[in-house]
């Protein structure tokens, strides 16, 4: 069976689908054929969908995503550009959060809209960690700081441009400044092999920070752990994600305890035109 399937009583060949196609791999031979693949080329089908979701008439399925599976488009629901403009600008980094934990399900909420951010070639390799447990939040948090610690005697550099002694210094007295007391942690983490997993975890970590200002949470880059993560064996095998995985970012959430009421200054863009 092939992976592309025409309904012959709905199409009317009109071509979106060829015109939509990624990898260019659909055509119409004659016009009033029906879309097929290009011969040879059906195993490079990264099954996006945008056939499946561009055709107007539900005539285009995949043996794997039939029309009627996917949600349809809402336009009601679509933000306007104000909207979606004032969202991006008045989002905030949230680094004080309340005591109160977040259920599962909005947690899973998140992931499930993050899990329709793009990825290169379709290969959608981010997969999740979820730390719900705020004890143990805090204790990697402190194997982050044991790392600082080491790190302050072994790359000394480093640690003076960053000035880890005073994240250390806060740890030692008491504040947080290493996941702010975030509740949980989301973690994204992808084969090391994979070189398109670390843009595709970047895209799907910032498209959950954005759902969560959404959905009255907030939000905020995890970057201490994952430096840990990425320089501190502990941290990793605290994390027991699987064989062959790496942590490719992470993010706090929780409920902010404060509501931020103005938007704060930014640089100028610096922008070439060509």
């Amino acid at each position: 069976m092939s992976l592309l399937a025409v309904d012959r009583d709905k199409c009317n060949s009109c071509g979106m689908c060829v015109l939509e196609c990624p990898p260019g791999i659909i055509e119409l031979v004659e016009p009033e054929a029906l879309p097929s693949y290009v011969e040879g080329r059906e195993e490079v089908c990264i099954i996006c969908g945008h056939c499946v979701a561009v055709c107007p008439r539900d005539a285009i399925a995949l043996e794997t995503m039939k029309p009627e599976d996917c949600a349809p488009v809402r336009k009601k629901l679509l933000p306007s550009p104000d909207q979606v403009e004032h969202l991006l600008r008045s989002r905030r980094s949230i680094r004080v959060y309340k005591k109160k934990p977040v259920p599962r399900e909005m947690l899973a909420k998140l992931i499930d809209i993050a899990r329709h951010a793009p990825s290169g070639h379709n290969a959608q390799p981010v997969q999740w960690l979820v730390i719900e447990d705020t004890k143990e939040v805090k204790r990697l948090a402190g194997l982050v700081a044991d790392w600082l610690r080491l790190a302050i005697k072994e790359m000394p550099g480093m640690a003076d441009y960053l000035r880890f002694d005073l994240i250390v210094d806060d740890w030692d007295s008491g504040i947080d400044r290493i996941m702010r007391g975030a509740p949980h942690a989301i973690v994204a983490h992808a084969p090391r092999d994979d070189v398109m997993a670390p843009q595709s975890s970047a895209i799907a970590l910032t498209t959950l920070e954005l759902a969560a200002y959404s959905q009255g949470l907030g939000a905020c880059w995890a970057g201490w752990f994952h430096l840990g993560t990425m320089s501190y064996p502990r941290m990793m095998e605290a994390l027991q994600l699987p064989e062959g995985h790496t942590c490719l970012g992470a993010m706090m959430i929780g409920y902010p305890r404060h509501r931020f009421r103005r938007i704060p200054l930014r640089n100028e863009p610096a922008i070439l035109w060509r």
